[in-house]
């Protein structure tokens, strides 16, 4: 079956209106891109991108009404976006889907791999990750660092927090490295859904146990883990240091990204109280904070 993509320029402002106007219409999937190509495929419901000028996609079958959908977005934003219309054949962008997400290696050991390709090397510690409802398949520089960081410096086996777990790869990824446990915590109920799938397909799901953020608070109040990842934003970073600070085991490493250049040394001095620095390191605008919990806090 022919298909027709249809594809909007969108601000941070406009882009859930228009997601939801290209739904609304008809598209049988809906693709948001930034200028950097860092896709997020079907965005979960209520979530907006992090990107201040970027593309939404919407697929539609080659039959659409090209000039009512245009018009139902005019009709309800009052000023038609800049816009281009492709036509494509089913196996084309099926193909290209799929050929957008090749196996990637962070630093020796870890690859993430789509389900449709075979390991390059089967000897490394190979996570099988399909890109899908919840945030987090690695091509993101933040996600990208938490993996550097984990490839590098997880040898132990220890339990490990991931706040603000997404798809659940850095969950993963630390499971396979060696972790005893993982407590994956999130706020949206499907990245919940995504990172137990994720464990369940890489073998992991009986050391990995998903939490909401509540849940999280009632059950293990006390909880202190010798490591904590945290790949958020630099606001709610810093609003939760003492909270997720106390998750932390005297001498344990904690593990800060989803933090801009700028935003840097604000996040660093909320952690400071509790924690030595060790090294803030940079990939492209982000930046990635790890530190050592003291003594005695």
């Amino acid at each position: 079956m022919p298909w027709l993509q249809l594809t909007l320029e969108a601000t941070h402002s406009n882009s859930e209106q228009l997601s939801e106007l290209l739904s609304q219409a008809g598209a049988a999937a809906v693709t948001l891109q930034d200028a950097l190509d860092d896709p997020i495929f079907e965005p979960p419901p209520g979530s907006t991108p992090l990107w201040k000028e970027l593309f939404i996609t919407g697929l539609f079958e080659a039959d659409i009404d090209s000039d009512s959908v245009l018009e139902l977005i005019q009709k309800n934003t009052g000023q038609l976006p800049v816009y281009t219309l492709n036509p494509l054949e089913d196996q084309d962008w099926i193909r290209a889907w799929m050929d957008d997400f090749s196996p990637m290696q962070f630093g020796q050991r870890l690859w993430i791999c789509p389900s449709w390709h075979t390991p390059p090397d089967m000897d490394a510690v190979n996570i099988i990750l399909d890109p899908g409802l919840a945030f987090g398949t690695g091509t993101h520089p933040t996600t990208s660092l938490c993996l550097q960081w984990l490839d590098s410096h997880f040898h132990d086996s220890v339990e490990v927090i991931d706040y603000g777990c997404g798809s659940g790869i850095l969950g993963v990824a630390a499971n396979l490295l060696g972790a005893t446990k993982v407590y994956a915590i999130d706020l949206d109920p499907q990245a919940l859904m995504a990172t137990q799938a994720n464990a369940e397909k890489n073998n992991v799901s009986d050391k990995l146990e998903t939490f909401s953020v509540n849940g999280f608070k009632q059950q293990h109040a006390n909880l202190q883990c010798p490591v904590l990842i945290a790949n958020i934003l630099a606001a709610p970073l810093i609003e939760l240091s003492s909270m997720l600070s106390s998750h932390v085991s005297p001498g344990g490493k904690i593990i800060l990204s989803g933090i801009l250049q700028e935003q840097a040394e604000k996040v660093s001095e909320a952690y400071q109280k509790y924690f030595t620095i060790d090294e803030i390191t940079q990939e492209g605008d982000w930046i990635r904070i790890v530190g050592t919990k003291r003594r005695g806090e």
